[in-house]
C-alpha cells in the first residue's frame, strides 16, 4: 500500500463519517473532500474540479428542469388522478397501482417528485376505501426507488455509473434503455414482494382523518372577544405579542357580520373582534385577564376552514433552506401569511411552543391561512403542500409540448443521434425556451445539494483510479470472495454498494463502488457492464431505515411509521434483489464474453 493510498483511504474514510454523522451537510462534505485531493497533490485543480463539467452533472440537473416541467404542467397530476382510482377497493390492486404508477413516473422523472405528486392521491384514496395510509406510503417510497433503474435517466446513480465507465475509455456506456429488463425485473419482484407479503408486515395503524381532526389540537383551541377597553385595540397581530408573552397563536378572526379572515401579521385589531386562539387552556385565561378578553360563546364546532381560508399540511421539500431553523427565525407567518397550527414530529403532536421548533426534514406541519396565500407556498422550492393542486393552477395547456419534447429526447438518445447530457440539456432548453416554465423556476428546480455532491465526489473516483486505490480494494474484495467464483465477486460488490447506501447517499456510494466494481471484473476477465449493474441495482436498495433515502423521509410522518417498519418490510426486499443479482443478472449481462 502506497502512501497514497493511505491519503485516498484516510479522505474517504472521513467523508463516509462525515455523512453518517451528519454533523455538516452533505454537499459541504463534498467540497471538502475535492480541497483535500488538492491540497494533497492526488489531483491538479483542472481534475478536482472536472466534476462540475461532466457530463453527468449537466444530465442530472437537466432531469431536475424537465421533472419540474412534468409537474408544473400537470402530467404527473393527472397519471396519478387517473390512474390510481382505477384500483377500486381492493387492498391489493392499491398496492400493485400504488406501486406500478409511480415506478412508470421515476422511470422519466425525479422520484422525489414522484412521490411528493402521488402521495397526496395516495392517501386520499386510502381515505375513500378505508385503507390504513401506512399500508400504501412505504410501497409507494419503495417503488420509486425500484422504477427508476428502468432508464438512463431515472436516477442520478445511472448516470454517474455510465459517466464513469466512459472516462475509461476502452468501456462503453450504457444507452438509455440497457437498465430496463434488470429494471422491470426488480420492479415486479418489488411489486409483487409488497402485494404477496410485504403489505402484511406492513402495520395497519388508523386510517388518516383530516388534519384538524388528526391532531390533538381542538382542546387547545378558543374563540375570546376583544373588549373595547382591551389594550389590544389598534394594535396588529405582531404587536399584540400574544406568542411571546402566552404561546397562543391567533389562527383567524371573526366579524360582527360572521365574517372571518385569516389574523395576517399586520392586521390590526378593533373592539368585538372574535379571535380564534390556540394555546394552552391556562394561558388563555391569563391573556383573557390581563389583555381584557372575553371567553367567547362558540355555536357547535370552531371553524377554521371557510370563507376562504384553508387548512393544509405540508412538509419541508428535499434542500429546503429553512431545515434546521426555528419557526421565528423563519418569520413564518409574515412571510408566508400561514400560521402554523401543529407540527407531527416522529409520530407525536406538537401544539405548543411552536416558535421554538427546528423544522426537521421530513416533519408535517398543519398550517391555517387564505387559498392564495397556500398556493404562492405551492409554488415555493422550500415546502412540498400534501395535497393534490387544482388543474387550474397547473400550466395544462403546455402538457402537450412537454410530453413530445420527453419523447423526442428518448427517442434521440435511443437511436444515438445525441448523447444523454446533449439531449438532456437541450430537452431543458426548449421547455425554458418555450415559456413552459421560467428560466427563475428552472433555477429553482435544481437540486444544487445533489448537483454539489456530485460534481465534489466525482474527483474522488477519479483520485481512487488514478492512485490504484480502487484496484487495491478490488483485489481485496477478489480475495475475499474469489475463491468461490465471480458471482461471488458480484455479490460482495452489491452488498458493499447495498450498505454504503444505507448510511451516505446513493450517489456518492455509487461513485465510490463503480470503479472498485470495474476494476475487480478486469481483473477476472469479466465483463464490467455487468458489475456496474450490480453496483446501481444495489444504490436504489435503501430499504432498511428511513434515513436511507429522501423519499423514506418524506413519508415517514405521512404514514406514521416507526423506525423499524422499514427494516421489517425492508429487509426482505434487500435479500430477493440479491438474489436477482445472483441468479438473474448473468443471464441479462453475462459475466464472461
Amino acid at each position: 500500500m502506497t502512501a497514497e493510498n493511505v491519503i485516498v483511504l484516510g479522505i474517504l474514510a472521513a467523508a463516509v463519517v462525515l455523512f453518517v454523522t451528519e454533523k455538516l451537510s452533505i454537499d459541504l462534505v463534498a467540497m471538502l473532500v475535492l480541497v483535500a485531493l488538492i491540497l494533497t497533490g492526488l489531483l491538479s485543480p483542472e481534475q478536482a474540479f472536472s466534476g462540475f463539467s461532466s457530463p453527468a452533472v449537466i444530465t442530472v440537473w437537466s432531469v431536475f428542469i424537465v421533472s419540474s416541467a412534468l409537474v408544473s404542467t400537470g402530467v404527473a397530476d393527472f397519471i396519478g388522478r387517473k390512474m390510481l382510482p382505477l384500483a377500486g377497493r381492493s387492498p391489493a390492486r392499491l398496492t400493485i397501482m400504488t406501486m406500478v404508477v409511480v415506478g412508470l413516473m421515476s422511470a422519466f422523472m425525479n422520484n422525489i417528485g414522484a412521490v411528493a405528486i402521488l402521495m397526496p392521491a395516495v392517501i386520499s384514496v386510502a381515505r375513500e376505501t378505508n385503507t390504513s395510509p401506512s399500508k400504501l406510503l412505504i410501497p409507494l417510497s419503495f417503488a420509486s426507488l425500484m422504477g427508476g433503474n428502468m432508464t438512463l435517466i431515472g436516477t442520478p446513480p445511472n448516470i454517474l455509473a455510465s459517466s464513469i465507465l466512459e472516462s475509461y475509455g476502452s468501456l462503453e456506456s450504457f444507452g438509455f434503455f440497457d437498465f430496463l429488463p434488470t429494471g422491470v425485473l426488480v420492479l415486479v419482484t418489488g411489486v409483487v414482494y409488497m402485494t404477496l407479503i410485504g403489505r402484511h408486515i406492513l402495520p395497519s395503524r388508523a386510517p388518516s382523518k383530516p388534519p384538524s381532526d388528526e391532531l390533538a389540537i381542538r382542546e387547545f383551541l378558543t374563540e375570546v372577544q376583544v373588549t373595547d377597553f382591551s389594550p389590544l385595540v389598534g394594535k396588529s397581530v405582531t404587536e399584540t405579542r400574544l406568542g411571546e408573552l402566552y404561546d397562543l397563536n391567533v389562527l383567524n378572526i371573526r366579524h360582527a357580520d360572521g365574517l372571518r379572515e385569516f389574523a395576517g401579521s399586520d392586521r390590526h385589531l378593533s373592539g368585538g373582534d372574535v379571535l380564534l386562539l390556540e394555546g394552552p387552556r391556562d394561558q388563555i385565561v391569563a391573556a383573557s385577564r390581563v389583555e381584557k378578553l372575553i371567553q367567547y360563546p362558540a355555536d357547535g364546532e370552531l371553524q377554521v376552514e371557510g370563507d376562504g381560508l384553508r387548512l393544509v399540511e405540508i412538509t419541508l421539500a428535499p434542500g429546503s433552506r429553512f431545515e434546521g431553523k426555528r419557526l421565528k427565525e423563519v418569520n413564518f407567518r409574515r412571510r408566508f401569511g400561514l400560521a402554523v397550527m401543529a407540527i407531527r414530529h416522529h409520530g407525536r403532536s406538537i401544539v405548543t411552543g411552536l416558535a421554538e421548533e427546528p423544522l426537521v426534514f421530513g416533519d408535517v406541519l398543519l398550517v391555517e391561512g387564505s387559498a392564495s396565500n397556500v398556493d404562492f407556498l405551492r409554488g415555493g422550492n422550500d415546502f412540498l403542500v400534501l395535497d393534490t393542486p387544482p388543474p387550474n393552477l397547473r400550466r395544462t395547456e403546455r402538457a402537450p409540448l412537454t410530453v413530445g419534447i420527453l419523447v423526442a429526447t428518448v427517442v434521440t438518445v435511443s437511436l444515438g443521434i445525441l448523447a444523454t447530457s446533449t439531449a438532456m440539456l437541450l430537452a431543458a432548453l426548449l421547455i425554458v425556451l418555450s415559456g413552459t416554465i421560467t428560466m427563475k423556476e428552472a433555477y429553482r428546480a435544481i437540486q444544487w445539494k445533489s448537483v454539489f455532491l456530485i460534481a465534489g465526489m466525482l474527483p474522488l473516483g477519479l483520485a481512487m483510479e488514478e492512485t490504484g486505490t480502487a484496484q487495491l480494494l478490488a483485489d481485496q474484495i477478489v480475495q475475499l470472495a474469489g475463491g468461490w467464483g465471480p458471482r461471488a465477486i458480484l455479490i460482495g460488490i452489491f452488498l458493499l454498494t447495498a450498505i454504503l447506501t444505507e448510511v451516505i447517499s446513493n450517489a456518492a456510494a455509487t461513485v465510490l463502488a463503480v470503479p472498485i466494481a470495474i476494476d475487480a471484473a478486469l481483473s477476472i476477465g469479466a465483463n464490467p457492464h455487468a458489475f456496474v449493474m450490480a453496483v446501481v441495482l444495489a444504490a436504489s436498495t435503501s430499504f432498511l431505515m428511513p434515513i436511507g433515502h429522501q423519499v423514506n423521509v418524506i413519508v415517514f410522518d405521512a404514514g406514521n411509521y416507526r423506525f423499524l417498519d422499514y427494516t421489517r418490510v425492508g429487509v426482505w426486499l434487500n435479500l430477493l434483489f440479491l438474489l436477482l443479482v445472483a441468479l438473474v443478472l448473468p443471464v441479462i449481462w453475462p459475466l464472461f464474453g
